[in-house]
């Protein structure tokens, strides 16, 4: 395989997985509320069953019948306790109630200091979410560095190659920005 070949695959690779770090970021946006309810809001909710901790969506059905309202429906009736707990504890923000089958989660007007906290929250999964591009980019420039010192490729090939990975990264990046700002119009939009 040519000096060429192994850095295509390499930056493919990269790209790849810089990718799929943006579409993680943007579906843990999707967990957190804005003023509308939509059963992603519970995604990142745990649940302490027998034990073993669970996503409360393989517990339960999710929906939201409502534009202000969320319900949940175990399938285990006697997990309805351990599933309020969870949402209690999580940071959804939402207070469970439940008539010994469904938890119900009403969705409040958010407040604009609520407004705040969660554009806080989303900043920081973004910032997680550049965390998983710049990962991607230091461990492709680790590989290209053992190419070029194994023989394998020339500085010429590894200056070409790490100029294709930063502008990778630099676009997965800017995709996150804009990401962002959308998840922040949508959080603060009254």
């Amino acid at each position: 395989m040519t000096a060429d070949n192994l850095i295509d695959e390499l930056l493919a690779d990269a790209g790849e997985r810089m990718v799929k770090s943006v579409e993680a970021a943007q579906h843990e946006f999707s967990t957190v509320r804005t003023g509308r309810a939509s059963p992603a809001l519970l995604d990142r909710v745990v649940v302490d069953y027998y034990g073993a901790m669970t996503p409360l969506n393989q517990l339960s059905t999710i929906s939201a019948p409502e534009a202000r309202l969320i319900t949940v429906q175990p399938y285990d009736k006697s997990s309805i306790k351990a599933i309020e707990k969870a949402i209690n504890e999580s940071d959804v923000g939402l207070n469970p109630s439940n008539d010994g089958n469904v938890v119900r989660l009403v969705v409040p007007e958010l407040t604009e200091e609520r407004r705040r906290e969660l554009v806080k929250v989303v900043r920081n999964l973004a910032e997680e979410g550049r965390v998983a591009v710049r990962n991607v980019r230091r461990d492709t420039m680790q590989h290209l560095r053992e190419l070029k010192s194994d023989g394998e490729a020339s500085s010429d090939d590894e200056h070409r190659a790490e100029v294709e990975l930063q502008k990778l990264t630099d676009g997965r990046i800017g995709d996150l920005e804009g990401l962002l700002k959308a998840k922040e119009e949508e959080i603060l939009e009254v």
